[in-house]
């Protein structure tokens, strides 16, 4: 499924049109991003955790070439699925 799909599902099940669906759900992935951004965890009983992690610097090997390289650290977003939802995918 894609976004485009997504906001077609979310538009059918409340009644709503594609466009005022399409406005909610950008609206929902803005708030999430900036709370991320923020430093803060965002999390949706029964749906899941979505946080930040730091990643330490790591080697690695250049494929093409298999010299040995550095990988920056850095932080990247996490998605801890919650119960409920690990319980309905099962």
């Amino acid at each position: 499924m894609n976004k485009k799909e997504l906001v077609a599902a979310i538009a059918e099940r409340t009644h709503m049109t594609k466009k005022d669906a399409g406005k909610i759900l950008d609206a929902i992935i803005d708030i999430i991003e900036e709370k991320l951004a923020g430093g803060e965890v965002v999390r949706l009983v029964g749906f899941g955790t979505f946080s930040v992690v730091k990643r330490k610097p790591r080697k690695g090997v250049n494929p093409r070439t298999k010299e040995p390289i550095k990988i920056p650290g850095g932080k990247v977003p996490k998605f801890i699925p919650g119960k409920e939802l690990k319980d309905k995918v099962k």
